[in-house]
């Protein structure tokens, strides 16, 4: 969708047009559920966590200036909200320990991994520390530009670029043997 139609649409549900919100969220949806999909890996939680984000947004909509395209701003709100989400999990998986069915059977994997090699790509990037996991997601799995993943961090693309070196460099080391097994 070209800009100035999204900025027409924002203006016309900033002054409560529902379809026009409606049309913004059916542009941003999908992608915005795969971000918080990639962060807790389970689709009911994700789909909670989107509505959460679509109910702020929309009540956050009159403060909105336009700084940020829409979807940066959406991704930001989707953001905090997966980190608060994993945040909470992992205070309550400290008294817990995860066994096999927490892991979640689908993930956005190429077609030529199998389910073991998935399984494995899955827990090591759990394994990252939570702003590296996020840069990782954000850049390699939902093709955003290192520009539009530090305006949803909140940082600089330099800050970007290192947590995106060292967790791809961690991924690297902890998946090595998976690689030695394709050899």
């Amino acid at each position: 969708m070209p800009a100035a139609d999204e900025r027409q649409l924002i203006r016309q549900a900033q002054e409560g047009n529902h379809n026009a919100y409606r049309t913004l969220v059916e542009q941003h949806m999908k992608q915005a559920y795969n971000v918080a999909f990639g962060f807790v890996h389970d689709h009911e939680s994700a789909r909670d966590i989107l509505q959460e984000a679509l109910i702020k947004a929309y009540e956050a909509l009159p403060a909105f200036r336009g700084d940020a395209q829409f979807s940066t701003w959406l991704h930001r709100i989707v953001m905090n909200l997966s980190l608060n989400h994993v945040r909470a999990l992992s205070a309550r998986a400290k008294h817990e320990t995860p066994g096999p069915a927490d892991i979640p059977d689908h993930y956005h994997e190429p077609a030529f991994l199998n389910s073991d090699h998935k399984d494995h790509i899955e827990r090591a990037l759990h394994e990252l520390p939570t702003l590296q996991r996020a840069v990782v997601i954000l850049r390699h799995l939902e093709g955003l530009s290192t520009q539009e993943v530090g305006e949803i961090l909140h940082c600089s693309e330099g800050t970007v670029k290192t947590h995106l070196f060292r967790g791809l460099q961690k991924l690297r080391k902890r998946l090595a043997y998976l690689q030695e097994e394709a050899a």
